[in-house]
């Protein structure tokens, strides 16, 4: 079969690779679409750490069951579905709680670190196990579908910290999982949702997609103009889709007394927090990893057009471009591009 493989860093070679067997309990799928996600293009370049080369990256895909295992059960050949990006065990102790994004044994599909090696999507086949499987509504495209890894994210990060009646809150940075945060809030019944980013063209796309309020880092004093819209109280709640000091700081900033921030962006290993700030005004800090779970409740919410989907895609192309896609995304400095959708 034909694949997009990592060889070294900063070279993809679109190659033949040998077609994977599923084993009892895994089935083997056609790919149909694949996006593109930043963890990858930082894989690529090898500052994550977590795609030591050679490896097939590629968590968020669609595709058609080819061939099912000896004991899958539920599923067959010519089914439409997307999967979890996560491998979860199902045995240890957070499985056993429900939290599966906290696995003990957790495996990623598309990394290869120092502990486990798995393969991803950026291919035309791809085996994975039948537990992390989910039928897909008719209505979604593959493309669309492709998305439901992403959109997990941000349903398991606004579920995070407690949502009240006309709550106001603060999303930092609106990237893919930051305009999926505001959908999802705005879904959620939040009162009012502000938008902070640093690019024009994705502040007007939040305003298009939910954001009642949006907010420049670089020209705007954020905190100033938030304090001042909810009546020098602050927001009750902020989420941080960046992953960098400065735009903690901001989201700190911008939060009154009580208020929550759920961190999500983790670019840097490292910040510093205003401690003073957070520990006199008992903010609450919620860390929020992948996702638990919630992928019946996206595919739901995809399907009933609750999330608009296709103003996130940037552009869909052929595996074989994928390369070329890698790099003009690593190269993104505008941040005109958001995902973009590979097909085998």
């Amino acid at each position: 079969m034909k694949a997009l493989v990592l060889t070294e860093y900063n070279r993809l070679e679109y190659k033949e690779i040998p077609l994977p067997t599923p084993q009892a309990h895994e089935v083997l799928i056609a790919v149909k679409a694949c996006g593109i996600c930043g963890s990858d293009v930082h894989g690529m370049d090898g500052s994550s750490g977590r795609r030591i080369p050679p490896i097939v990256m590629g968590h968020e895909a669609a595709g058609v069951i080819e061939q099912v295992g000896t004991q899958v059960s539920g599923f067959q050949a010519g089914d439409r579905v997307t999967f979890d990006s996560t491998v979860y065990c199902g045995r240890c102790h957070f499985c056993r709680q429900g939290r599966i994004n906290l696995c003990d044994d957790r495996q990623v599909l598309g990394v290869s670190c120092r502990e486990y090696r798995r393969q991803g999507a950026l291919a035309e086949y791809l085996v994975v196990p039948q537990h992390i499987l989910y039928r897909l509504p008719e209505t979604l495209s593959f493309e669309q579908a492709a998305l439901v890894e992403p959109l997990s994210v941000a349903v398991h990060a606004v579920s995070r910290a407690p949502i009240r009646l006309n709550d106001t809150a603060v999303v930092v940075g609106a990237g893919m999982i930051g305009l999926l945060v505001i959908q999802v809030l705005r879904a959620s019944g939040c009162g009012r949702i502000v938008a902070v980013d640093i690019d024009r063209r994705r502040l007007e796309l939040a305003g298009s997609l939910g954001a009642d309020i949006t907010l420049d880092g670089q020209t705007d004093d954020v905190a100033r103009q938030v304090l001042e819209r909810t009546n020098g109280r602050g927001a009750d709640l902020a989420w941080e889709a960046v992953g960098n000091p400065a735009a903690i700081q901001t989201a700190i900033a911008c939060l009154g007394k009580g208020g929550s921030l759920t961190l999500v962006g983790n670019i840097t290993p490292e910040a510093v927090l205003p401690l003073q700030a957070v520990v006199t005004r008992e903010l609450s800090l919620f860390g929020s990893c992948a996702s638990r779970g919630e992928y019946p409740a996206c595919l739901d919410l995809m399907a009933r057009g609750a999330i608009r989907l296709d103003p996130l895609i940037s552009a869909t192309a052929p595996l074989a471009e994928g390369a070329a896609w890698f790099r003009r995304l690593a190269d993104n400095r505008e941040g005109l591009l958001l995902k973009v959708i590979l097909t085998p």
